[in-house]
């Protein structure tokens, strides 16, 4: 053997096996693991009961234009710069106009909550001036109308009490016959609460289902899922208790129990396999986990670490949503990897020899290792297939990404409004009764905010005039309100109604059109400041901010990603590879969410009405995950090719022996993954529904396109070459041992 690959393996094999010790504790006072398992679960469930927060998707751009025309707005006319809702009446039986008695003790009892600022009576507010589009507040046949409602703080952040005193403010209107919708974030506070346990179902169901067909036990079957579950309960109340000191997105659960049972039923199942082996080479069951533990409990540390550096990375973007939403799925990450640690090798210990006890067919395991015939299965041909046609299956793997990636091209980021959500939510049918009434812009007004301040009484006259004159000639718009002054005449007000819906390109276009062009030429020369804001402008902020750092996001995952492969098994053509390939079975990935939920084809089978643009977060999130996750199968079958490439220097026999012991479970576990991920397709939330098929598709496509066909494909051209490594680079960087001294006492020993 070459010396370099005996000094790796002596250095490996003098390390201390810690989490080897681990294991095996575990696995002997099982008793002990579990109880405390069980005890601190609890502990977690009544602690964050008592003092967890609540999850809001209130969040600030401080630096954002309209967050800054939001703030001056405040400073010059609180009762016009708060947060604004809209609540709709429709009236088909008679004229709106015969209730004014009940909409004036409507808006009456409205502004008597707490938190409102002001709110508009439709029957006296002043109308959309003479020969433009009507848009509001009351529609021409006068049996549409909408009163806005303004706050003094977000109103999707009060609480679903808070929907009680607005449900008696409107109970005259409703009782009167009227139908009453709450749009806006009103209608968000009035949403149903989020339940998943549908989606959690199907997908426990489902992964029942693959382990018992993979590997035949029920035990072995049971085993994964139970510690999966219980890692999920502890990390979410966790979660929960990390809500009272910061503002995670309403998303947060879900995305992270998403991300928990998926990763969780992963790392379970590895050390699972693992230990089967280790029973049926011999060793008893306490020895057996803890070589379980020793081996592929380090893959699934470096594998739980690249995923949380993955998601660390979303705090590149410098957005705390984001970032926090990074923080949430990595909660449940971190539990899942000490659940595997500690919880599983406890199961194992109490189940003893009998995992094999019950089965529905002949248990399998895994080939063993160290074996000294060369492995015949049916991945072990597989490869040797590959193995002679190389450029062959990585032509046909490249073909396949490139032509699910051409999507990828024509994206677009935007906001999903409530248009898209199902008729059964309240801002639904308050977004339609606005647009059939008052045109598709209604539903997103963008308020203009010209600060003249600084600007001399003598020029004021002028500069309103010229203002005007610029938004009236404004592409896109439908309607442009006339400017109007506040009471302290340093602010001019006014109002541009887009001629397409909030979520639509052509919205998105307006609002930077009036940002970039408009309002700087119509305020040139003078000292005044001009700003859109309002909710659909800092969407479009929120967007472009987002759309700006995901560039960021991407080069520092990868970066990240790229240092720990290299560091792990020290081959620099190794980390290349992983990189690359990564990236373009996540732009694959990407190109199906787009065609899906963009382009429409099967969005409407999914619960998604129309054709929405991609949520501007959504592949951010997605990238960090994705990779992460990409990066565990990665990890587990690149450490048994680097096993038997340090054992035997055979590189291309190296590929075919990992597969062959590592196919399976990778199969099975990525299956379990994506029914996982596939279930939340059931959710009302598009945003999770996007995440649930990105999710879903980007690690069947690892699993099959990637792993089957384009790594061994690599593995094979590159050969021994994969394996190089610049002595500078391998002094500099540290040694990390991706399956722990096991495989370096086996290389010493060999």
């Amino acid at each position: 053997m070459p010396h370099s690959r005996r000094g790796e393996g002596d250095r490996k094999a003098a390390r201390g096996g810690v989490l080897r010790r681990l294991g095996e504790w575990c696995a002997r006072h099982f008793v002990v693991v579990i109880i405390a398992w069980l005890v601190a679960l609890v502990a977690l469930q009544v602690v964050s009961r008592e003092f967890g927060g609540e999850y809001s998707d209130n969040f600030s751009l401080p630096q954002a234009q309209a967050q800054k025309g939001l703030d001056v707005l405040k400073a010059h006319d609180p009762q016009a710069g708060g947060y604004s809702s809209q609540i709709v009446m429709r009236d088909d039986q008679q004229p709106l106009t015969a209730l004014s008695s009940q909409m004036s003790t409507t808006v009456a009892d409205l502004e008597k909550l707490p938190h409102v600022l002001s709110a508009q009576n439709p029957l006296t507010a002043p109308g959309t001036p003479s020969g433009q589009q009507n848009v509001g507040p009351l529609s021409d046949d006068k049996k549409t109308a909408y009163i806005t409602v303004r706050f003094n703080v977000q109103p999707s952040t009060l609480g679903d009490d808070y929907l009680n005193g607005v449900d008696t403010a409107v109970q005259p209107l409703r009782s009167a016959g009227a139908e009453v919708e709450y749009g806006g974030p009103l209608g968000e506070l009035a949403r149903p609460s989020a339940d998943d346990r549908v989606s959690e179902l199907i997908g426990f169901g489902v992964a029942v289902i693959v382990l018992l067909v993979g590997f035949g036990s029920v035990i072995a079957a049971v085993v994964p899922l139970l510690s999966a579950l219980i890692s999920v309960v502890g990390g979410l109340a966790i979660l929960g208790l990390l809500a009272a000191a910061f503002t995670f997105a309403t998303v947060s659960p879900t995305l992270a129990t998403m991300i928990g049972l998926g990763v969780g039923i992963d790392y379970a199942l590895f050390m699972l396999t693992r230990h089967r082996q280790n029973l049926i080479d011999g060793m008893d069951p306490v020895r057996a986990a803890g070589q379980a533990a020793s081996t592929s409990g380090h893959a699934v540390l470096v594998s739980g670490c690249t995923v949380i550096i993955a998601l660390a990375g979303l705090s590149a973007s410098g957005v705390s949503f984001i970032s926090l939403l990074g923080v949430a799925a990595a909660v449940t990450v971190v539990s899942a990897v000490v659940g595997a640690l500690t919880l599983v090798p406890a199961l194992l210990g109490l189940i003893g020899r009998h995992i094999d006890r019950f089965h529905v067919r002949t248990p399998i395991a895994e080939t063993e290792a160290g074996a000294g015939d060369t492995p015949q299965g049916t991945w072990h041909r597989y490869a040797q297939r590959v193995e002679r046609r190389p450029l062959s299956f990585l032509s046909a793997g490249v073909a396949v990404v490139v032509v699910l990636a051409i999507p990828l091209f024509s994206i677009q980021l935007g906001h999903i409004g409530d248009g898209a959500d199902p008729t059964s939510f309240t801002d639904r049918r308050a977004f339609d009764l606005m647009a059939d009434a008052f045109g598709p812009g209604s539903n997103g007004p963008l308020t203009v905010v010209i600060d003249q301040t600084n600007v001399p009484q003598s020029q004021r006259s002028a500069l309103a005039s010229k203002a005007q004159q610029s938004l009236d000639k404004v592409q896109g718009a439908a309607v442009v309100t006339p400017l109007t002054p506040t009471q302290d005449g340093d602010i001019l007000l006014g109002t541009v109604y887009s001629t397409k819906s909030p979520q639509n390109a052509t919205t998105t276009d307006l609002t930077n059109r009036l940002v970039d062009d408009t309002l700087p030429d119509a305020v040139q020369g003078t000292d005044a400041k001009g700003y859109v804001t309002g909710t659909t402008a800092t969407q479009v902020d929120f967007r472009d901010i987002v759309a700006s750092q995901l560039p960021v996001i991407i080069a520092v995952v990868v970066g990240l990603a790229f240092l720990i492969i290299l560091a792990v098994f020290r081959g620099l053509l190794v980390a290349v590879k992983a990189a690359v390939l990564n990236v373009l079975s996540i732009a694959a990935s990407y190109g199906v969410v787009v065609a899906v939920f963009q382009w429409g084809w099967g969005g409407p089978a999914l619960g998604v009405h129309g054709k929405v643009p991609i949520e501007s977060y959504v592949p951010m999130m997605m990238f960090a995950i994705v990779f992460g996750l990409s990066m565990d199968y990665e990890i587990f079958l690149l450490s048994r090719v680097h096993e038997a490439w340090l054992r035997t220097g055979d590189a291309k026999g190296s590929v075919a022996h990992a597969l062959e012991i590592t196919a399976r479970v990778i199969t099975c576990a990525a299956l379990i993954m994506v029914s996982v991920f596939a279930a939340f397709l059931l959710s009302d939330n598009i945003v999770v529904k996007m995440l649930g098929l990105g999710l879903a598709v980007s690690v069947l496509i690892d699993a099959t396109v990637v792993r089957l066909l384009m790594v061994p494909a690599v593995m094979t051209l590159l050969g021994r070459h994969a394996w190089w490594m610049p002595r500078w680079l391998d002094r500099v960087l540290p040694h990390i041992d991706a399956e722990g001294a096991q495989t370096g006492a086996r290389s010493a020993s060999r």
